[in-house]
């Protein structure tokens, strides 16, 4: 297996909504999409999958190495094996990998945040920069682009958190801010537990769950509105894929937002074929 079938492989096998944007690419831009979104798997599943924190840190030193010499002209793992060809032809530099690497990073270090402000930093390495290198490699010609890429990874990110609360909670972590869970006065603990202590009001748990992803849900949901907005005209076509994986993740958040207690006890997804029929009509009409 080549290089090229590695991060195809990686990517189709993610399952991924970012993989049915993809599909709508001339084949130079979506060889490198494919290649940058394997080098965030690979990244990332460091965190997810790999159970020792020590053995964790050690990786992700690795992979920062792998970076590094990749610039140099010397890189051995197939991600990036596929990625550094493209990165002249869309400019992406090594601090943009390297920031995905510390947004992982963030997540050994730490499982709380405390108010919403720390979480955006989080939100920014792990997303923000990948949006802004996704904008670049779709086609961005506009510099204004970057703040919409980057508003735009923004509400992804916060859909993920949303959709993975019992996930994360499986594993430890609270993404949720800690004085928002204040202010709808839930307990950590709870979150942990996906659910109220034995013996506890049950009722009176998923009131307050559901007030917390409410909020959660329409501030994402906002989020996605003041993306668009700043998108500019000019990118827009070239923007498409980004307006896909949008027109997707924005529709499984309604989902959520309907239905928010199924988050605790599974993940919350879209069939492919739908994903697949999103990705179309915005491709077909232009427009979400």
């Amino acid at each position: 297996m080549n290089a090229q079938e590695y991060v195809q492989q990686k990517a189709a096998a993610s399952g991924s909504s970012f993989y049915y944007a993809f599909l709508f690419l001339p084949p130079q831009r979506r060889a490198a999409i494919t290649a940058f979104y394997a080098f965030c798997r690979e990244v990332d599943d460091v965190v997810d999958e790999v159970q020792d924190p020590g053995v964790a840190q050690t990786k992700l030193a690795w992979w920062r190495q792998e970076v590094v010499q990749a610039f140099a002209g010397q890189p051995s793992h197939p991600a990036t094996q596929a990625l550094m060809p493209h990165c002249p032809t869309h400019d992406i530099e090594a601090r943009h990998l390297l920031a995905v690497i510390d947004g992982c990073q963030m997540d050994l270090d730490q499982s709380r945040y405390l108010d919403f402000a720390s979480l955006q930093r989080y939100c920014h390495l792990v997303a923000g920069i990948v949006g802004e290198v996704a904008a670049r490699i779709f086609g961005q010609t506009d510099p204004a682009t970057t703040a919409y890429a980057h508003r735009l990874g923004l509400a992804f990110q916060l859909t993920n958190i949303i959709r993975d609360v019992g996930e994360d909670a499986a594993r430890g972590r609270i993404y949720l801010p800690v004085n928002e869970l204040q202010r709808f006065d839930l307990k950590a603990h709870e979150l942990l537990r996906r659910g109220p202590a034995a013996g506890s009001d049950g009722p009176d748990f998923e009131r307050r769950f559901r007030a917390l992803m409410d909020f959660q849900c329409q501030r994402a949901l906002q989020t996605y509105g003041e993306a668009l907005a700043l998108l500019p005209a000019a990118d827009r076509r070239a923007q498409k894929p980004g307006l896909m994986m949008a027109s997707i993740y924005r529709t499984l958040l309604n989902e959520i937002a309907a239905e928010p207690m199924l988050v605790l006890t599974r993940r919350v997804s879209l069939t492919p074929l739908r994903k697949f029929w999103l990705a179309w009509k915005v491709q077909a009409l232009g427009r979400l």
